[in-house]
């Protein structure tokens, strides 16, 4: 594996912005090439560039452009943990509570936006939403956002959510048509769910949908009664994905509350820990799969679902795949959310099998328990909320994964507990990228990373590479047919967010966060 060859200087390196402006909401119908106009670079998660002229062949040679460093005096959040938006040769990126525009060629910085803050839980921010001359983010204080996309100024500020009750939001807006999507995040305190959408001119609310169904509704009998479905908690602080010929949306819902003491909450918790697919013009729900029925480990479901169209005992279908913090890998048909594979994509023990639906069956054996359970995976997950990548060229679904073990302890026993009730202590794991095959569920390959721990999001190209964080400090890039490690870059801390790709001037650049900073990588010559 070749090591970093840096160039701290270019020739003819552009030092203003070329065509900064209005995004066409067009591209994100399509892979990102010029821009990265979205979390995921397009509509589909899918993170796959169809840039080639960095590839397995040549990775070697990539070089450090530029570098970016937080600038940004008070900030009690300084990792990057969002993923940069590249729109017309600007780049936009987030803190909590701040928005910076650079010029996505050099790294130089155009704007830099400040939110007053009015309080709230600064865990981290995932990004900004684009739509034509205007930029949506969420704050910790419960606020979406808008900024006029050239300069930073403020256009207007709505609440999302209650700060008095612990929410705070921090997802990335995701626009569809004449729809900014916005989820909320929690203190795991006994507080509900909900998603909505918001008029990208004014704020105001067009659509509010409820994770947990009211009495009457679908759903409602998997709770036991009103006031525990009322408390029942999955935040939608995840990132959405779309079909524009299905007219859907689709998302992943958190755990279920109280936390772990589930003996108040008796049934499977609908529509908790799941994938939904909602129509965005009406908030309405289509169809829903629950990977962990009644969840009482903290496997909130919120990783990304990864839309894309492939072949199932030869016929064509349109898919989704998801790698859940459970543990387990599905792909659905993402029409119906009928499973068509249920497996296992790092070794856990938690079920007994799956049902009928392909939903896995918990084991009681595994509940957290007075005297301590023994269970895999651990809190963390086999994955998190770092995304996934998915290369249509290889068929091969690409996730930073750990097996872990941990004890778990339930310490509320009464009738009605109230917050957690329970923990984990953590023990032995191991982390490692797996490439998992959509048609089975089998692992193609799998790169153990030395040590555990890394969980960055990843990014596949059509130049047969897979680019990930590892356990450490380093940069990497893999071969996506193969998983052999080509080339890195320490970059001096974790790598934080989900590296982007995009080409300006004839050179395809290479962005990733780690820590406090941003680092552009790009070819020099062939």
């Amino acid at each position: 594996m070749k090591r970093l060859k840096l160039i701290t200087a270019f020739a003819g390196l552009a030092t203003v912005v070329f065509g900064q402006g209005a995004l066409d909401n067009s591209k994100l119908l399509k892979p990102p090439t010029t821009d990265w106009p979205t979390y995921s670079g397009d509509y589909t998660g899918q993170r796959f560039s169809p840039l080639k002229k960095v590839n397995d062949g040549n990775v070697q040679n990539l070089s450090l452009a530029w570098l970016y460093r937080i600038n940004a005096p008070g900030a009690t959040a300084t990792v990057f943990k969002a993923n940069p938006i590249v729109v017309n040769g600007v780049m936009y990126v987030t803190i909590p509570d701040h928005v910076w525009a650079l010029d996505a060629r050099t790294g130089r910085e155009i704007w830099h936006h400040v939110h007053k803050s009015e309080g709230g839980i600064h865990l981290g921010n995932r990004g900004v939403g684009i739509s034509g001359n205007w930029l949506y983010f969420e704050t910790p204080d419960c606020k979406l956002v808008s900024l006029n996309l050239k300069d930073g100024k403020e256009r207007w500020q709505k609440s999302i959510c209650d700060l008095d009750q612990m929410y705070y939001a921090s997802t990335a807006p995701i626009i569809v048509k004449n729809h900014v999507l916005v989820g909320v995040s929690g203190d795991d305190l006994d507080i509900p769910g909900y998603f909505e959408s918001r008029d990208p001119e004014t704020g105001e609310l067009q659509w509010h949908w409820s994770v947990v169904p009211k009495k009457g509704e679908p759903g409602f009998e998997t709770w036991p009664n009103e006031d525990a479905a009322a408390h029942g908690g999955g935040m939608t602080w995840g990132t959405t994905t779309y079909d524009p010929e299905l007219n859907q949306i689709y998302f992943g819902t958190g755990n279920p509350q109280p936390v772990v003491a589930g003996k108040s909450r008796q049934g499977d918790n609908l529509y908790t820990a799941s994938i939904v697919a909602l129509n965005p013009d009406t908030g309405k729900l289509v169809w829903h799969f629950q990977p962990s029925p009644h969840d009482t480990h903290d496997w909130d479901n919120n990783q990304v679902p990864v839309l894309y169209d492939g072949e199932i005992n030869g016929q064509k279908k349109k898919l989704l795949s998801v790698a859940c913090r459970n543990g387990w890998f599905f792909t659905l048909d993402r029409t119906t959310g009928k499973a068509i594979v249920s497996k296992e994509y790092v070794k856990t023990n938690w079920a007994k099998g799956v049902d009928a639906k392909g939903q896995p069956i918990p084991n009681p054996d595994k509940e957290p328990q007075f005297a301590g359970a023994l269970v895999s995976p651990n809190q963390g997950g086999a994955a998190n909320w770092p995304p996934p990548a998915f290369n249509p060229a290889t068929g091969l679904f690409y996730v930073n994964a750990a097996r872990a073990f941990s004890v778990w302890y339930l310490y509320d026993t009464d009738d009605k507990p109230e917050g957690w009730g329970g923990t984990d202590r953590g023990g032995w794991s191991e982390s490692m990228l797996q490439a998992i095959d959509y048609k089975t569920g089998n692992i193609k390959w799998s790169h153990k990373w030395e040590g555990s721990g890394g969980r960055s999001g990843l990014l596949t190209t059509a130049g047969n590479l897979v680019f990930a964080g590892d356990t450490t400090t380093n940069f990497v890039a893999l071969n996506a047919s193969t998983g052999e490690p080509l080339w890195h870059a320490n970059v001096a801390a974790p790598v934080a967010n989900a590296p982007i790709s995009y080409e300006l001037d004839g050179r395809q650049y290479v962005v990733v966060g780690a820590g406090d900073m941003l680092f552009g990588f790009v070819m020099y010559g062939k």
